[in-house]
């Protein structure tokens, strides 16, 4: 991370305790809303400048799109569980928080979708931690930061 005179700073160990706190909320968030079908709350969460790669076949996913997707299963009842696990800590600002996790989205029809995802949070004007780019890793990546190494 650079300050304003472009010399890179390191944070201190409670910025990064509270960062990895804030990341930790906005997953149990996540989860919560989405397994409990609450599409206001968990709409919430997102910001309207998100933006989301390495979806297959799509470009780019963003907040219209999500939305539809989270009215269609969230209405119909498709998702049965979301939860978060393994968590790499990489940078944070005041405003920024990236991280790596593991979404695992359990259907209704027993199916596990499990996605590698590196996470960025931002801070909006409301005072919400929002995602605002979410990254679909490769399994390589995934296995290379140790994800689910002792989870």
């Amino acid at each position: 991370m650079k300050d304003s005179s472009n010399k890179v700073t390191t944070l201190s160990s409670d910025t990064q305790e509270t960062s990895e706190a804030i990341a930790h909320q906005w997953m149990a968030d996540s989860a919560r809303t989405a397994s409990a079908h609450d599409f206001n709350s968990h709409m919430n969460l997102i910001s309207k400048k998100v933006a989301v790669r390495g979806v297959p076949d799509v470009e780019l996913v963003d907040y219209d799109a999500w939305e539809k997707q989270c009215r269609k299963e969230f209405s119909s009842k498709l998702i049965e569980q979301v939860s978060y696990r393994g968590f790499k800590f990489i940078v944070a600002s005041d405003k920024r928080i990236m991280f790596k996790t593991v979404e695992t989205i359990k259907t209704n029809e027993g199916k596990n979708h499990e996605n590698g995802l590196e996470v960025v949070l931002e801070k909006e004007d409301d005072g919400k931690w929002r995602v605002r780019q979410e990254r679909i890793l490769p399994p390589e990546e995934v296995e290379h930061d140790k994800l689910l190494e002792g989870v």
